[in-house]
């Protein structure tokens, strides 16, 4: 077979799930991916006949397309603020969103003093927030935990590819009983999606990336949010902060959580949708 037959090939049998140009996009990054061609690239091989074992293996990438598994895992990265992550099962696929709630600690950060910070990143996933600050501020001592060993194994993986320094802890964070040192500034995009808001998500996120970190029970919507906030108390240093990415639906009520903790709200931010996504706070 040739590029242009495969290509026309993943637009017959993707149509009913994806957008034209979508697909054509899906259809160019695995190529990318797997003969290094960039798009005009590919399009000036477009009558090259592949090998089967080449056809073999688009083929498979397109059949696991149509089972709708996330394009980021099929390919094994994902870009984030400009960056390459590696990702797995056992991690989140990073969101725009959050590189919104990166922006804003960097431009924070950039504002203050040009002297040595301490960061904690809890919940680091991938390590994307951790990495992506760590690659910008040489002076931020950066730390990230995470419970899933197999995910502090990916970022550790994404810290040698960025060629970057993070101190990395396996722990429970509902179940720690301190930390090694007192940070400057905290950050965590905890699970916190409740599941009965399961019906409102995509499939392939509910089949495909893993519930441990996205789900929190409708009964304990904030139950990381208040135990961060506790460490918050006990382990920032004065004037220290914390920076939240937080449930859309429930924002007023994390607030008065959040406040009933002994937290002050500094300030609420909408993403680029228009909706309640971030959160600065700091011990009253």
């Amino acid at each position: 077979m040739t590029l242009k037959e495969i290509k026309d090939r993943f637009q017959t049998e993707l149509k009913l799930l994806f957008p034209r140009e979508e697909i054509d996009t899906f259809f160019f990054w695995i190529i990318e991916k797997e003969f290094g061609y960039s798009k005009s690239q590919t399009l000036a091989h477009s009558n090259e006949t592949i090998s089967m074992g080449e056809s073999i293996m688009i083929h498979g990438c397109l059949n696991r397309l149509k089972k709708s598994e996330p394009i980021q895992y099929i390919l094994g990265e994902a870009q984030f603020c400009g960056l390459q992550f590696k990702v797995t099962k056992a991690t989140l696929i990073p969101r725009p969103e959050t590189e919104e709630l990166v922006n804003w600690i960097a431009t924070d950060l950039k504002k203050g003093p040009s002297t040595s910070l301490d960061l904690l990143d809890l919940g680091t996933g991938t390590g994307c927030i951790a990495i992506s600050l760590a690659k910008q501020f040489s002076t931020v001592k950066v730390t990230a935990m995470d419970v899933s060993l197999k995910a502090l194994e990916i970022a550790k993986e994404n810290t040698n590819f960025h060629k970057v320094s993070v101190d990395f802890i396996l722990q429970d964070l509902l179940k720690t009983e301190g930390l090694p040192k007192k940070f400057d500034l905290m950050v965590s995009n905890p699970p916190y999606v409740r599941k009965s808001e399961a019906r409102l998500m995509n499939e392939n996120v509910l089949k495909y990336e893993p519930k441990e970190a996205l789900f929190v029970d409708d009964t304990e919507p904030f139950v990381f949010y208040l135990r961060i906030a506790q460490l918050a108390k006990s382990h920032l240093k004065p004037q220290g902060v914390v920076y939240f990415e937080i449930n859309e639906y429930l924002s007023k009520e994390l607030i008065q959580a959040l406040e009933k903790e002994g937290l002050k709200i500094l300030e609420l931010r909408q993403d680029f949708f228009g909706k309640d996504r971030m959160l600065k706070c700091r011990p009253q």
